[in-house]
């Protein structure tokens, strides 16, 4: 029986803007199990982001529970959600976020270095995820010799080179093409079926959202929906069959 890895209850998120209170989270209750691949969904404001935020220990809930691989957010410290965040979440973000001066294998490295890991250890993980990526070819590449899609790819790599059990992603083909999209669409697709990494997608994409076999609606800061499709309705064969051998 899968473990959840988030556990929200009644999650409630405010924000103070010139003298007034805005309710962002209006109590939200949502299970994630070890695995799943779900899509948060909603119009603009609906709360998906600050959700996602709050999920990743980047943002902190104004009042309710929130668990993180059983970790109650709330008891810990400011040092204690950034080791929970290094060891166990994954972030991949609308915009790469990649440091221009440095070359792909360099930029999936540099988690690892921060942690106080070896070089040796993580250029070879990075290695083999750039060419998990299709990046085999590019490893020496800077983030400005890259197309949108090979950033990107780049950006999940990085993601993934500390093995988190929890991979979120805000908007992550936000700028990207409809062709490019439906390739990095693909690749977390993959992610998920070949590593059992659990993902989170916030995502505005209809496209990718219909071939999630979970989607979580978000409407005024609560749930208001929350569907599942069987293992074998998800889209990602569709996807492939469309594009063919993914390559950006």
């Amino acid at each position: 029986m899968a473990r959840p890895v988030v556990v929200a209850k009644d999650v409630k998120k405010s924000f103070q803007h010139m003298g007034r209170t805005l309710d962002v989270l209006r109590g939200i209750d949502l299970t994630i199990d070890e695995g799943e691949m779900v899509g948060i969904v909603g119009q603009s404001g609906a709360g998906k982001s600050t959700l996602l935020h709050c999920i990743g220990t980047l943002d902190v809930i104004t009042s309710g529970s929130l668990k993180i691989d059983d970790a109650e957010l709330t008891e810990l410290s400011g040092t204690r959600l950034a080791a929970l965040r290094n060891r166990t979440i994954g972030f991949v973000f609308q915009f790469h976020h990649l440091l221009p001066e440095f070359s792909a294998l360099e930029n999936v490295v540099m988690p690892g270095l921060i942690q106080g890991r070896s070089r040796r250890d993580m250029e070879g993980r990075a290695r083999a995820l750039l060419e998990e990526v299709g990046l085999k070819e590019r490893v020496l590449h800077r983030p400005g010799e890259l197309s949108g899609g090979e950033q990107q790819r780049v950006a999940l790599a990085r993601a993934l080179v500390l093995e988190p059990k929890l991979l979120l992603a805000d908007e992550p083909t936000g700028n990207l093409d409809s062709r490019t999209s439906e390739q990095i669409h693909q690749l977390f697709y993959t992610v998920n079926e070949q590593r059992k990494t659990t993902i989170v997608i916030v995502t505005h994409n209809a496209a990718l959202a219909a071939g999630m076999p979970r989607v979580v609606t978000l409407r005024d800061g609560r749930v208001e929906r929350d569907e599942r499709r069987p293992r074998g309705a998800s889209a990602a064969s569709d996807v492939s069959e469309r594009t063919g051998k993914v390559e950006v």
